[in-house]
Parts: structure tokens; sequence; C-alpha cells
């Protein structure tokens, strides 16, 4: 069993802390993604995970083993690097075998295994080239072969797509789902990339200031935000904020912001304060010209079937993602209202969400 659990997990570099009092529990065969802005811990928690930092205090487990203390070499894992970290005197095929070399497999297995990794990675034309003659996107490749042909009990991996062009990254995303499919290790990957985090995860660990915010699967994540900082981090565009400067009760039905109408859910807990912030998707405004909150037409993008229009009003800019059909143009007059009810508040003072049914 490869579960990965991480207990009270804490480090710190002198006076600043940069993991706080972590809890995490990671499944067996999941592929799971620590996401979040630079600096919020995610790269050191992975880091304490492979053993290559020792923890301030806590308890890490690999399976039912405590790992904390414990050396990378002594670990079941296998680390994929940001920047490659390649042997730079041998070549590509040396590269990849050299893991297997070490643990005493086969020549004959050791070679079907780089060849299979090889020909996933589109890098079998190139087993013989030297490292130094690579392209950035070729090295991180062979970074990720070098860990794949180890086939080990956990895949770790920092960022490591963030050096190839767009296309091979998103064609990678699918081959790194199918064969963490396949093959049925635990993966636990570090990204600040959230279209490549809800396009690869089972769960998102959303992190922010060392601390872990919300743990769930994407769609929990995206829908039903449990702090203001996960609902602004995860969409794009992000989530609208509208602050509102009074107490939101739960008899209250709906609450007027400049002319447009928010329904109040039903299931709200009481705010601490008399500041709140009212976050809505743009896919869930609409323009129209008879109510709703006022402003022009200030940026138009399209996507596809779909439009990013931005609008400037007395609260700042508010993104709306609308049809294709709908047209405006630059300075033109509308007013935004709320398509439906997808209203999450927020607590002005803690940041996090007052809708009950988010923070069970």
């Amino acid at each position: 069993m490869s579960q990965i659990k991480i207990v009270n997990l804490q480090k710190s570099f002198g006076d600043f802390t940069a993991v706080k009092n972590s809890n995490l529990t990671i499944n067996d065969k999941e592929f799971f993604v620590l996401l979040g802005p630079s600096g919020c811990g995610k790269t050191t928690t992975l880091r304490m995970i492979a053993g290559l930092e020792l923890p301030t205090s806590g308890e890490i487990y690999l399976g039912d083993e405590e790992v904390g203390m414990l050396r990378a070499s002594e670990r079941d894992i296998a680390f994929v690097f940001q920047l490659f970290a390649l042997y730079p005197h041998m070549n590509v095929r040396n590269n990849l075998s050299f893991p297997l070399k070490m643990q005493g497999y086969k020549k004959s297995d050791i070679k079907n295994r780089v060849e299979e990794a090889a020909k996933l990675l589109r890098i079998d034309h190139i087993l013989n080239s030297n490292i130094s003659s690579l392209s950035g996107g070729d090295r991180q490749r062979v970074a990720l072969g070098r860990a794949l042909v180890r086939r080990p009990k956990a895949f770790l991996m920092d960022e490591p797509l963030g050096t190839l062009d767009a296309e091979f990254r998103e064609l990678m995303c699918l081959e790194l789902k199918k064969l963490h499919l396949d093959i049925g290790a635990t993966t636990v990957y570090v990204t600040h990339d959230q279209l490549e985090a809800m396009s690869l995860a089972d769960r998102i660990a959303v992190m922010d200031g060392g601390e872990i915010l919300q743990a769930d699967e994407p769609n929990i994540i995206y829908n039903k935000p449990k702090t203001k900082f996960v609902a602004s981090f995860i969409g794009s565009p992000g989530m609208n904020f509208f602050e509102v400067n009074e107490g939101i009760s739960k008899d209250q039905s709906f609450v007027n912001i400049e002319g447009a109408k928010f329904v109040i859910p039903k299931q709200l807990e009481e705010s601490k304060g008399s500041k709140n912030f009212f976050g809505i998707r743009p896919e869930n405004l609409t323009l129209n010209n008879n109510e709703g909150l006022k402003g022009s037409v200030f940026g138009v993008e399209y996507l596809g079937s779909r439009k990013i229009i931005t609008v400037k009003t007395s609260l700042g800019e508010i993104k709306v993602k609308t049809d294709i059909s709908i047209n405006v143009k630059l300075n033109e007059n509308v007013q935004v209202k709320p398509l439906n009810n997808n209203i999450i508040i927020f607590d002005g003072q803690t940041d996090k969400s007052l809708n009950s049914e988010f923070i069970k």
C-alpha cells in the first residue's frame, strides 16, 4: 500500500515558516495535486515527502511506515525535478537506465523499460544523443522518463511540464494521467497552473502562506470553495467579488448592490462582522439593458464558442462569460445581473465561506 499521510507537518527556515502544521492524506493510487502561487509551501511539502528536506516537526507516513527521518534513497519514491537534474556525461539511454542498474535489474528488463518509456514520451529517436545537445523540452522528457522506468510506490513531480511548449504540455497531461492509471502508483504533483491541476487531479490541495486551505475533488474546489482565496485562485477568469458593508443574517432573502439583486443562500452561517464579500463566477452573470449593476464594456475576449466581456462598474471591473452570440461594443453601456442563485458569501474578517453546505 502506498498511501501517503502527513501529520502536523511543519518546516521552518530560521524565523520563516514555509509549511505550517499541515495535515493531509493522499490515497493509494491517487493522482494528487498541490496547487498554489509561488512561495506557498507546495514544493517544500513535496521535498519533505521525498526526503530532500527534513521536517522541523510532524510525521510523514508512506504506507504504514513513518519515514520522516529516512534518507531519500531509503524511500521507494521517484522524484521529477523542475530543472531536469540529469547526468550531463551520459546519453539519454544511460540516463534512463541508470536508476534500474542501481536497483540490480536484468539487462533485458532495463532495455524493455527504457524503450517503453522512450516511446511513450516520444524520445525514442534520441536515445543515443548527448544531454547537452537536447532542447529544454527534450531534457524534461528525459527527466520524466527516468522516473517512469522505476515504477516506484509513489511519483513526486515538481512542475515537470513547466518548460514544455503549450501543445506538448497538453499532450503530456493526457499521457501522464493515462500512465498513472496503467501503473497504479500514487502520484503527488506540484504546480501553480490551475488548468493543469484541474485536468490531472483526482484531488487538489490549494495552499497559500504555508497552509493547506482546502483539499477536495476539482469540481468541489471550483463550485464550493471554502475560502475567498481558493475562490479567486481557481477559475479562468477568477471569481468576481462584490464588497457588502453590512452584516448578513439567515433571515435575509436578498441584498441589493448598486441596483443588482443578489439572492442570499438558504443555508448560511452568521457573519462575524459588518463587511462581507459576495462571490459569483463569470458564467453566472449576464448582460441586459433593463436591470442590474450599471457599467460600460471595457474589453472583449473571444474563446471559441464563448466570450469573456469585461465591464467597468462603480464596484470595479467585472468579468462576464457569455455565449458567442452576445454582441457588444467597447464603451457600450450595459447592466450586469446575476443569472442564477449561485452566490457564495465570504466573511469579511475570516475570508471563510458562510455557505453552510461548503464548510461541513
